[in-house]
């Protein structure tokens, strides 16, 4: 993991969860995030992703309320757009939780704490990951089929996973917030298991991969 700052602009959105090592494609068009942007890229390239908490609406201009852990990214490919706005691509390299936020620019800054993932035991990985491989069969409809790939490490599936499945912001946050990757898992397995309740009663169609 490269040198991240303790102290990082966050770009909260309503919908919007990232995971560590996985990219994030976002257009920026607000001024206060498009001058973050451009002060990112003339530095350290890192932005923090956090997801705003339920009844943001009121306060959106503001500092409205957000779930304390979230991911930093750094700014893979940049696009400079009319007007001023940007197309970047964002690549997950660590959970955070905030500390306290800071002022002096017109976007948000947080004093940060990095939160690397713990793994787990071995053997509950493997099993937990042929779990998830079944559910997942069961209600994407075989459009999983590269998450198959044995070379991918837990880690990185476990994430891909999170990151790509159609599910509510707050389902991927309660996922952001497990602090092992054995622990996300089963987070996981619970959701799906969920999910297949709700078909198997006629309730919502399944997740699926982007």
């Amino acid at each position: 993991m490269p040198v991240l700052p303790a102290v990082i602009p966050l770009f909260p959105l309503p919908d919007t969860v990232l995971f560590p090592r996985m990219p994030l494609p976002l257009h920026v068009f607000e001024p206060r995030y498009r001058k973050m942007v451009a002060d990112a890229l003339a530095g350290h390239r890192t932005i923090g992703m956090t997801l705003l908490r339920p009844g943001w609406e009121a306060e959106y201009s503001g500092r409205p309320p957000i779930y304390p852990v979230g991911c930093a990214g750094i700014v893979d490919e940049s696009q400079m757009l009319e007007g001023g706005r940007y197309n970047i691509v964002l690549k997950g390299v660590a959970r955070f939780r905030v500390v306290d936020e800071r002022g002096g620019e017109p976007y948000r800054l947080a004093s940060v704490e990095y939160r690397g993932d713990i793994m787990g035991e071995p053997t509950v990985l493997e099993a937990s990951r042929r779990r998830l491989l079944t559910a997942l069969s069961s209600l994407a409809e075989g459009a999983t089929v590269f998450l198959a790939r044995p070379d991918l490490s837990h880690e990185l599936f476990a994430n891909a996973v999170c990151q790509y499945l159609d599910l509510a912001a707050v389902e991927k946050q309660s996922l952001l917030d497990c602090d092992s990757v054995a622990a996300r898992y089963q987070r996981l397995l619970e959701i799906l298991e969920f999910r297949a309740l709700e078909r198997a009663h006629g309730g919502p169609s399944g997740p699926i991969v982007h």
